[in-house]
């Protein structure tokens, strides 16, 4: 591998975790003269101890030995060590910035096809889709596409992959594009934007410029039914939409009940499936299979392929999935809808819903999640740190609507009490549906967890 111009000074790499490690390596194996700060000591040995490079406290860090810095994404903006480095004009990029830039130095080879996802939420649903779509679509173009990120191996594993692969399936953070100054993907999707991650962007308007990075590229996909990304895709020609509405010409939609692209990168219009069999099951999971069908169609995969990709994708855990069916009643772990905007969208699409949430809010206000669907809920169960004030805004936006607090705090314990509960208030035709607004560690290891230990406690109670 051939070092490129940009690594011809000492690098810094902010952080030892996993994202730390990993650009590390592929530097060390460059020959690039690098150092890794972090404020953890056990940290620093073992990184210092796995690749041999050197290391540094963060409070220890002397910016004039270095012409970059590569952090960790989560690493914010404000901290000292990245702040610094700002007032004294240095460049600092992230892990996908640095993957990217080697690409297209051809370190790797010729640089690869870049197609990348971001969003508030279905982003990784909409990342395993496209992905299936291009594994699919690869007898055709003869291009091997791998997801990296979230659901899928690390971009630079990919870039060093044998057999190599070609495209890239990149579902970003955003705070991955925040740290991106050079990367354009030939087709880059915005699928949605709400309140999210503003303790780190400071506001809404900084949260959504750096998610808004994603359009810079050959070619954008935008979701039009979100107003916020319907005005930053406004000023771009020839950007593709979709939605769950009739598609226009050059968008993709629904019609009469069927997925359509609907004269889509020279393609004609076409029914790619049948709206009802798309997983996950909901308006959600058709918003995703639509974006996913426009970057496929733009990046020029056939409508087939986009047929059986979507056909054979595997909807990934805690995403709308639905985990047991009983006398009528569906039981759908949504977990991942960790934010009121992704509990929204869950429900879109249900027609009766006993609702399992609670947790961390965060401050997050869901005054807007309950006007839009109070009609829909027939019955709300309550668990964790916040249950207490979701209560109160039930009373406001739907009083109508009972409400069932859960009090133990004992993580097993107060899901069995909440799908006990749920499933008293369910009859043949509801949907008890776990989408619980809100964070899951005041209780829980994580999403994965809470979803897991509701759908144990539907399939044994539910019977």
């Amino acid at each position: 591998m051939t070092r490129p111009d940009f690594l011809s000074g000492r690098v810094l790499i902010a952080g030892a975790g996993v994202s730390g490690r990993g650009c590390a390596a592929v530097l060390s194996r460059l020959g690039v003269d690098l150092t890794v700060a972090d404020g953890n000591a056990d940290s620093r040995s073992r990184i210092a101890a796995e690749l041999g490079v050197a290391t540094v406290d963060t409070s220890a860090v002397d910016l004039a030995e270095y012409s970059l810095v590569v952090t960790s994404p989560g690493w914010r903006p404000d901290s000292p060590l990245l702040a610094a480095a700002a007032s004294r004009g240095l460049e600092v990029i992230g892990d996908v910035e640095l993957a990217y830039r080697l690409d297209q130095a051809e370190v790797f080879g010729a640089p690869r096809r870049w197609l990348a996802i971001t969003g508030t939420n279905g982003k990784t649903t909409t990342t395993g889709m496209l992905a299936a779509i291009m594994a699919a679509d690869e007898q055709r173009s003869g291009q091997r596409a791998q997801a990296v990120g979230n659901i899928g191996v690390s971009s630079f594993d990919a870039l060093a992959a044998e057999p190599r692969v070609d495209i890239l399936v990149a579902e970003l953070s955003s705070f991955q594009l925040h740290w991106s100054s050079q990367l354009r993907p030939e087709v880059g999707a915005l699928l949605n934007l709400a309140d999210d991650h503003l303790d780190w962007h400071g506001s809404f308007e900084a949260y959504a410029a750096d998610k808004a990075k994603i359009l810079r590229g050959e070619h954008a996909v935008y979701g039009k039914e979100d107003e916020h990304v319907r005005a930053l895709a406004a000023s771009l020609p020839g950007a593709t939409a979709f939605s769950h509405a009739e598609p226009a010409a050059g968008e993709v939609g629904v019609s009469t009940g069927s997925l359509l692209v609907n004269e889509v990168a020279g393609m004609k219009s076409v029914v790619v499936d049948d709206a009802t069999t798309i997983q996950p099951a909901g308006l959600a999971g058709v918003l995703d299979a639509a974006a996913a069908s426009a970057v496929a169609a733009v990046a020029g995969a056939q409508p087939e392929s986009i047929a059986e990709g979507l056909g054979s994708y595997v909807v990934a855990g805690h995403r709308g999935e639905i985990v047991h069916r009983h006398a009528g009643v569906s039981y759908i772990d949504n977990s991942k809808a960790t934010n009121p905007h992704a509990a929204e969208v869950a429900m879109r699409g249900l027609d009766s819903v006993v609702w399992v949430a609670g947790g961390q809010l965060k401050g997050a206000d869901v005054s807007e999640l309950l006007r839009t669907h109070a009609a829909r809920l027939k019955a709300a169960v309550l668990v964790g740190v916040d249950k207490h004030e979701l209560a109160q805004a039930l009373v406001k936006a739907a009083p109508h609507v009972p409400v069932v607090i859960v009090d133990s705090h004992d993580p097993e314990a107060a899901m069995e009490q909440a799908v006990s509960a749920a499933v008293q208030h369910a009859d043949a035709g509801d949907t008890v549906l776990l989408a619980p607004a809100a964070a899951s560690l005041d209780m829980y290891t994580g999403m994965g967890q809470r979803g897991d230990i509701f759908a144990a406690a539907a399939r044994r109670l539910a019977r």
